[in-house]
């Protein structure tokens, strides 16, 4: 479910949203769809999560088919996962993450219903997650990692309660992901990984500090790690290519403005359009794009 989200997301951010069957593609979503829980799976006959069931949600959204979804009972769903901490399990097996946490606001988002999540309770668990320097952990009192900065960021944009981010401190902390080759890594000490080309640069844009980082080194880094030859972005220069990489890469180059891509909403990593529709955009706008 997650590789059809990362698929579709590529091709609509190039313009190339028809690319692939949407009948198919709606009909495997639906295939995923577990009656019992009342939520998707990653795959037919797999255990549902909480994670699979937002790419079920954004997918359908892009596909223009969320009548498909069976609202009240996602809702259920969703709200069962959260714990007395304000945390969310991702499944019934009872691990919790700050990604989960956000794909429960973001999927009641796009739902609209966001009024049935305990906001307050919510709001304070990723409080708790924050950390000296300004960025955000997996759990309460774990390390800080750009892509828990991304969402935990973006589910307090959601919530509109960005004034819970130490922000100066934060700006800092994501500026200081780029490296001297112009990529960006998730924490300190480690490598540059175009993933992160989202992760950081979704955040900045959120808080209107993308000029932060340099732009121009950022996207020379992200196109460095094409294949020219079978296509797709890899990790860094020199790997194999994979979707992940390759929609989080076009995502960030989205972001910095890259000519002849469509304009991405950097809080639900969906054309802004789609947001636009669903009367969700905050207002977060990419780099002025290039007409050259």
């Amino acid at each position: 479910m997650n590789a059809v989200y990362w698929s579709l997301t590529a091709l609509l951010i190039m313009g190339h949203g028809d690319t692939l069957d949407r009948d198919e593609m709606i009909d495997f979503v639906m295939s995923c769809w577990d009656e019992e829980a009342g939520a998707f799976s990653a795959h037919p006959d797999h255990d549902v999560h909480l994670r699979s069931t937002l790419s079920a949600i954004q997918i359908l959204s892009m596909q223009n088919a969320l009548n498909r979804v069976d609202v009240d009972r996602v809702v259920k769903f969703y709200l069962s996962l959260q714990q007395p901490s304000g945390s969310f399990a991702g499944d019934a097996f009872g691990e919790t993450d700050t990604r989960f946490l956000y794909c429960a606001v973001n999927a009641l988002s796009l739902l609209g219903k966001l009024d049935k999540l305990d906001i307050q309770k919510t709001v304070a668990y990723i409080k708790r997650c924050r950390n000296f320097d300004g960025g955000f952990g997996a759990v309460a009192g774990a390390e800080s990692h750009a892509s828990r900065v991304f969402v935990c960021v973006a589910a307090l944009a959601i919530l509109d309660r960005l004034d819970e981010v130490d922000q100066p401190t934060l700006y800092w902390w994501l500026s200081e992901r780029q490296l001297p080759n112009g990529g960006l890594n998730g924490r300190p000490e480690k490598l540059e990984d175009v993933c992160y080309s989202f992760w950081v640069s979704s955040a900045l844009s959120i808080l209107n500090k993308l000029t932060w980082i340099d732009s121009s080194k950022l996207e020379a880094f992200i196109l460095s790690a094409q294949n020219t030859e079978s296509g797709g972005i890899a990790d860094r220069p020199g790997n194999m290519p994979d979707i992940f990489h390759t929609m989080f890469g076009l995502a960030g180059l989205s972001l910095l403005g890259y000519p002849a891509l469509v304009d991405l909403d950097p809080v639900y990593c969906m054309p802004a359009s789609i947001i636009e529709n669903l009367g969700l955009r905050k207002g977060w706008k990419a780099l002025q794009r290039r007409t050259s």
